[in-house]
């Protein structure tokens, strides 16, 4: 047994560390250890985000690509909100964006599932208290509080999967 000159615990034969407080047992225990290696980074390696902006232009347009639809939804939110969901015969009110195409009833989404809500210079997106819940990034959104878009954003209606795109308009 070796006794550790640090903590006093009693070691099995032949450990080069103590097992309870994990201090050297002997001088040269140190050497033995592997170092970290040390590499060089190149130089054009800097931090950088990798969220896509939340600056909207006045006059660019929203493209809503729906995983496995052929082509993106456009959009021009206006002033006031863009409501998304499914359209229901048997209901007066529907959505100004209608995802029944691509199987909202199946993938859960509600007839007044979410809403894109432009401000001066951003949108924001607010679950519409949906039976089952609106997803920015992976993250639940709390009914009713809205939340910042940015460029590439994925959002999650129910089990219905999109991807949100800016896109300038350059004639504007």
């Amino acid at each position: 047994m070796k006794l550790c000159p640090f903590c006093g615990h009693q070691n099995r034969p032949g450990s080069l560390f103590c097992e309870d407080c994990a201090q050297p047992l002997f001088e040269d225990a140190k050497v033995l250890t592997l170092q970290t290696k040390q590499i060089e980074l190149p130089g054009d390696v800097d931090a950088r985000s990798t969220w896509g902006t939340a600056s909207f232009e006045k006059h660019a347009t929203v493209l809503l690509h729906v995983r496995d639809a052929s082509e993106p939804i456009s959009l021009r939110p206006t002033e006031n909100q863009l409501t998304i969901g499914r359209a229901d015969n048997t209901s007066p009110i529907g959505p100004d964006l209608d995802l029944t195409p691509f199987g909202a009833m199946d993938k859960g989404v509600s007839r007044l599932h979410a809403a894109i809500i432009r401000n001066e210079d951003t949108l924001t997106l607010v679950d519409l208290n949906s039976s089952n819940g609106t997803y920015l990034n992976g993250q639940r959104l709390t009914p009713d509080t809205p939340r910042v878009l940015r460029d590439g954003d994925e959002i999650r209606f129910g089990r219905l999967v999109a991807h949100l795109y800016f896109q300038e308009d350059l004639r504007a």
